[in-house]
Protein backbone atom coordinates (compact mmCIF):
# COMPACT_ATOMS: atom_id res chain seq x y z
CA UNK A 1 0.00 0.00 0.00
CA UNK A 2 2.70 2.45 0.55
CA UNK A 3 3.90 2.42 -3.07
CA UNK A 4 0.41 3.22 -3.99
CA UNK A 5 -0.27 5.53 -1.44
CA UNK A 6 2.76 7.34 -2.77
CA UNK A 7 1.82 7.37 -6.19
CA UNK A 8 -1.41 9.09 -5.04
CA UNK A 9 0.39 11.35 -3.67
CA UNK A 10 2.40 12.21 -6.85
CA UNK A 11 -0.80 12.26 -8.61
CA UNK A 12 -2.18 15.04 -6.20
CA UNK A 13 0.11 17.76 -8.11
CA UNK A 14 -1.14 16.94 -11.38
CA UNK A 15 -4.82 17.65 -10.16
CA UNK A 16 -3.55 20.75 -7.88
CA UNK A 17 -1.21 21.32 -11.71
CA UNK A 18 -3.82 21.27 -13.82
CA UNK A 19 -6.30 23.93 -11.41
CA UNK A 20 -4.20 26.26 -10.93
CA UNK A 21 -3.68 26.17 -15.22
CA UNK A 22 -7.09 26.49 -16.14
CA UNK A 23 -7.13 29.17 -13.50
CA UNK A 24 -4.78 31.00 -15.31
CA UNK A 25 -6.27 30.31 -18.57
CA UNK A 26 -9.61 31.37 -17.01
CA UNK A 27 -7.26 35.00 -16.30
CA UNK A 28 -6.26 35.08 -19.88
CA UNK A 29 -9.47 34.55 -21.33
CA UNK A 30 -11.53 37.08 -19.27
CA UNK A 31 -8.44 39.81 -20.35
CA UNK A 32 -9.36 38.93 -24.08
CA UNK A 33 -13.33 39.13 -23.31
CA UNK A 34 -13.82 36.07 -23.63
CA UNK A 35 -16.33 35.53 -20.15
CA UNK A 36 -17.79 31.82 -21.24
CA UNK A 37 -14.29 30.73 -22.09
CA UNK A 38 -13.54 32.15 -18.78
CA UNK A 39 -16.24 30.85 -16.63
CA UNK A 40 -15.67 27.15 -18.06
CA UNK A 41 -12.22 27.36 -17.45
CA UNK A 42 -12.57 28.72 -13.93
CA UNK A 43 -15.20 26.24 -12.82
CA UNK A 44 -12.87 22.97 -15.00
CA UNK A 45 -9.83 25.14 -12.21
CA UNK A 46 -11.92 24.17 -9.52
CA UNK A 47 -13.41 21.10 -9.81
CA UNK A 48 -9.68 19.81 -10.53
CA UNK A 49 -9.17 21.04 -6.90
CA UNK A 50 -12.39 18.88 -6.10
CA UNK A 51 -10.57 16.18 -7.56
CA UNK A 52 -7.62 16.32 -5.97
CA UNK A 53 -9.95 16.53 -2.84
CA UNK A 54 -11.40 13.44 -3.36
CA UNK A 55 -8.28 11.80 -3.29
CA UNK A 56 -7.05 13.00 -0.01
CA UNK A 57 -10.14 12.15 1.25
CA UNK A 58 -9.14 8.53 0.06
CA UNK A 59 -6.09 8.94 1.70
CA UNK A 60 -7.29 10.14 5.02
CA UNK A 61 -9.98 7.92 5.48
CA UNK A 62 -7.36 4.91 4.75
CA UNK A 63 -5.04 6.67 7.40
CA UNK A 64 -1.88 6.85 4.95
CA UNK A 65 -0.31 10.45 4.99
CA UNK A 66 -1.28 12.72 2.64
CA UNK A 67 1.74 14.94 1.27
CA UNK A 68 0.85 17.81 -0.50
CA UNK A 69 2.58 18.76 -3.55
CA UNK A 70 4.52 21.89 -4.58
CA UNK A 71 3.40 23.36 -8.34
CA UNK A 72 4.72 25.04 -10.39
CA UNK A 73 3.72 28.88 -11.80
CA UNK A 74 1.80 28.28 -14.71
CA UNK A 75 1.33 29.95 -18.00
CA UNK A 76 0.07 33.53 -18.36
CA UNK A 77 -0.45 33.44 -21.96
CA UNK A 78 -1.84 31.51 -25.05
CA UNK A 79 -0.68 32.32 -28.91
CA UNK A 80 -4.61 31.48 -29.73
CA UNK A 81 -7.70 29.89 -27.61
CA UNK A 82 -7.04 26.99 -30.05
CA UNK A 83 -3.66 26.41 -28.06
CA UNK A 84 -5.13 27.38 -24.71
CA UNK A 85 -7.49 24.13 -25.35
CA UNK A 86 -4.82 22.36 -27.16
CA UNK A 87 -3.21 22.48 -24.02
CA UNK A 88 -6.11 21.17 -21.71
CA UNK A 89 -6.62 18.48 -24.16
CA UNK A 90 -3.13 17.47 -23.56
CA UNK A 91 -3.10 18.01 -19.72
CA UNK A 92 -6.25 15.61 -19.50
CA UNK A 93 -4.65 13.07 -21.68
CA UNK A 94 -2.02 13.08 -18.93
CA UNK A 95 -4.09 13.19 -16.12
CA UNK A 96 -6.02 9.73 -17.54
CA UNK A 97 -2.48 8.56 -17.81
CA UNK A 98 -1.54 8.85 -14.56
CA UNK A 99 -5.07 7.42 -13.25
CA UNK A 100 -5.11 4.52 -15.36
CA UNK A 101 -1.05 4.04 -13.76
CA UNK A 102 -2.76 4.14 -10.67
CA UNK A 103 -5.74 2.10 -11.50
CA UNK A 104 -3.33 -0.81 -12.70
CA UNK A 105 -0.74 -0.24 -9.47
CA UNK A 106 -4.03 -1.12 -7.04
CA UNK A 107 -4.64 -3.96 -8.83
CA UNK A 108 -1.86 -5.25 -8.84
CA UNK A 109 -1.16 -4.95 -5.16
CA UNK A 110 -5.23 -6.15 -4.64
CA UNK A 111 -6.05 -2.59 -2.96
CA UNK A 112 -10.11 -3.32 -3.79
CA UNK A 113 -11.26 0.39 -2.23
CA UNK A 114 -8.76 2.14 -4.37
CA UNK A 115 -10.19 0.83 -7.63
CA UNK A 116 -13.44 1.69 -6.15
CA UNK A 117 -12.36 5.50 -5.67
CA UNK A 118 -10.57 4.98 -9.15
CA UNK A 119 -13.58 3.83 -10.76
CA UNK A 120 -15.18 7.44 -10.45
CA UNK A 121 -11.97 8.90 -12.03
CA UNK A 122 -12.00 6.72 -15.02
CA UNK A 123 -15.12 7.57 -16.08
CA UNK A 124 -14.36 11.65 -14.99
CA UNK A 125 -11.67 10.86 -17.16
CA UNK A 126 -13.71 9.56 -20.54
CA UNK A 127 -15.85 12.84 -20.31
CA UNK A 128 -12.85 15.70 -19.88
CA UNK A 129 -11.02 14.31 -22.67
CA UNK A 130 -14.48 14.49 -24.52
CA UNK A 131 -15.39 18.22 -23.62
CA UNK A 132 -11.48 19.19 -24.51
CA UNK A 133 -11.95 17.16 -28.02
CA UNK A 134 -14.81 18.70 -28.73
CA UNK A 135 -13.99 22.33 -27.66
CA UNK A 136 -10.59 21.56 -29.75
CA UNK A 137 -12.78 20.74 -32.70
CA UNK A 138 -15.14 23.44 -32.79
CA UNK A 139 -12.44 25.81 -32.25
CA UNK A 140 -10.98 24.18 -35.61
CA UNK A 141 -14.04 24.81 -37.17
CA UNK A 142 -14.14 28.09 -36.48
CA UNK A 143 -10.83 28.80 -37.71
CA UNK A 144 -9.59 32.52 -38.03
CA UNK A 145 -13.56 33.58 -37.92
CA UNK A 146 -14.07 35.95 -34.74
CA UNK A 147 -17.70 35.79 -35.63
CA UNK A 148 -17.86 32.44 -35.02
CA UNK A 149 -15.19 32.37 -31.78
CA UNK A 150 -17.72 34.57 -30.00
CA UNK A 151 -20.95 32.43 -31.04
CA UNK A 152 -19.14 29.81 -29.09
CA UNK A 153 -18.07 31.59 -26.29
CA UNK A 154 -21.65 32.79 -25.50
CA UNK A 155 -22.60 29.10 -25.85
CA UNK A 156 -20.18 28.78 -22.87
CA UNK A 157 -21.77 31.76 -20.81
CA UNK A 158 -25.17 30.22 -21.54
CA UNK A 159 -24.32 26.77 -20.83
CA UNK A 160 -25.45 25.36 -24.19
CA UNK A 161 -21.76 24.36 -25.73
CA UNK A 162 -21.64 21.20 -24.17
CA UNK A 163 -24.72 19.87 -23.58
CA UNK A 164 -25.20 17.22 -25.67
CA UNK A 165 -21.21 15.84 -24.51
CA UNK A 166 -22.16 15.90 -21.33
CA UNK A 167 -24.73 13.26 -22.04
CA UNK A 168 -21.77 11.16 -21.94
CA UNK A 169 -22.49 7.37 -22.18
CA UNK A 170 -25.64 6.98 -20.73
CA UNK A 171 -26.67 9.22 -24.01
CA UNK A 172 -29.12 11.97 -21.85
CA UNK A 173 -29.03 15.27 -22.62
CA UNK A 174 -27.71 18.02 -20.44
CA UNK A 175 -26.45 18.12 -16.85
Amino acid sequence: MKELTSAINQHLAAEFQAGHTYLAMSIWLREKDLAGFSTYMHDKSQEERDHAARMIAYLVDSDEQVELPTIDAPERSWPSVQTLFDQVYDMEKGVTASINRLYAMAETVGERSATAMLDWFVAEQLQEEAEARFVRKRLRLAGDNSAALLLLDQQFLEGTALTHVKGGLSGTRGA
